[in-house]
């Protein structure tokens, strides 16, 4: 009888076990990356163009690339992405470059960024820490829309810009500023603008007569636009609500999406990566996160950057509907390990270009790389 009963239990236990990747993971796009071209974008110690700030020609992205975002238009895939130099107060100005490939998977630069500090009405704003950390959209008629941060070497600030080319880019500012001056003071970073794949491109798509934005670092909120560029956060109202908001370093209480897990590899901190993309089962939105040395997964080195996939309701983005139990991409591989910040892959890019899915990262905020996916998504 003893043997029978635990021959069950060991039973019961196996079909537990078998069915739950497929209860928590049945929206994960694998991704596989590509070590034959990785890193697919490095710095360079040649590339100059005069700052108009220092004025003087500076080697802008000698020091590191990382973190881009992407967009394909026609036959070509196009990276926006962070570089930085050596010098200055913090050694390094972040700028946003444009490199683009017709395979994905080799890249051509231009020789100036695209997007930096400058003599304008927000100087006060991106100097000297400067532009990073790019995330990219279009509209229906083909404008872009790039959410970045803006950083003065104090706080980081969720700001946006337009273009139609992707080389002249008009700045906007605070994404909050008509949301009201309190929201453009504090401290917000990373919008991830709901959208849906259309031949290739990122079209931001309205829900209920509204565009809307994952936004966030130590937790994940939201936010709605009518124009994507003025946007309005969601603020929690309820008093109990409000008491879990535990990483909260705001005087206002925002409505929180999701948060961290303890004990998981997205322990200390979750950040919005590419744009969120519209499926048939839901929103799938993946996200960055940052692993506690304290109280994090402890099969991961402290600190460590990973990427994990959650499903939104497509009815209503705030409503989580299914979440991963583990990341899908880690660092492995010595340049994502080893860098200016060690082992971290943090994920801004995503493209569906030539049949598959096309994810670009940064590594170590030192270089860049690609992952690959067959997946359909429709």
């Amino acid at each position: 009888m003893r043997i029978l009963f635990l021959l069950a239990v060991l039973f019961l236990l196996a079909q537990c076990n078998a069915q739950k990747p497929a209860q928590t993971n049945t929206f994960l796009i694998p991704f596989t990356k590509n070590l034959e071209v990785n890193p697919c974008l490095t710095p360079s110690d040649t590339i100059q163009f005069y700052c108009p700030v220092r004025e003087a020609e500076v080697r802008w992205e000698e020091k590191d690339v990382f973190n881009p975002a992407s967009a394909v238009k026609g036959d070509t895939l196009f990276l926006l992405y962070r570089a930085e130099d050596t010098i200055g107060k913090y050694n390094g100005t972040s700028r946003i470059g444009l490199a683009y490939s017709l395979d994905g998977y080799h890249f051509e630069k231009e020789a100036e960024p695209v997007l930096y500090p400058d003599h304008d009405e927000f100087f006060k704003y991106e100097w000297e820490g400067g532009c990073e950390d790019p995330r990219l959209v279009e509209d229906e008629n083909g404008t872009y829309y790039m959410t970045y941060t803006a950083y003065d070497g104090d706080k980081a600030r969720l700001f946006v810009a337009s273009s139609t080319d992707l080389r002249q880019w008009t700045k906007h500012g605070s994404v909050f500023q008509k949301a009201g001056d309190q929201f453009v003071d504090m401290w917000s970073k990373a919008g991830s603008v709901v959208s849906r794949q259309e031949s290739g491109r990122m079209v931001a798509t309205k829900i209920n007569g509204k565009y809307w934005m994952y936004w966030g670092e130590s937790n994940i909120y939201m936010a709605t636009s009518d124009n994507l560029i003025d946007w309005s956060p969601l603020l929690e109202t309820d008093p109990q609500k409000m008491q879990l908001d535990t990483m909260r370093h705001y005087d206002t209480a925002f409505q929180i999406v999701f948060s961290t897990r303890e004990g998981e590899f997205d322990s200390e901190l979750v950040e919005p990566g590419p744009p969120a993309v519209i499926t048939e089962e839901g929103i799938l939105f993946i996200y960055n996160s940052k692993n506690s040395p304290t109280f994090g997964d402890k099969n991961l080195a402290p600190g460590t950057y990973a990427a994990g996939q959650i499903l939104m309701d497509k009815n209503d983005p705030t409503v989580v509907l299914q979440r991963m139990d583990d990341w899908f991409i880690t660092p492995d591989q010595p340049f994502e390990i080893t860098g200016q910040v060690n082992n971290v892959c943090f994920v801004e890019g995503l493209a569906f270009f030539k049949n598959k899915w096309l994810l670009y990262y940064g590594t170590a905020d030192s270089k860049i790389a690609v992952a690959e996916s067959d997946a359909k998504l429709d």
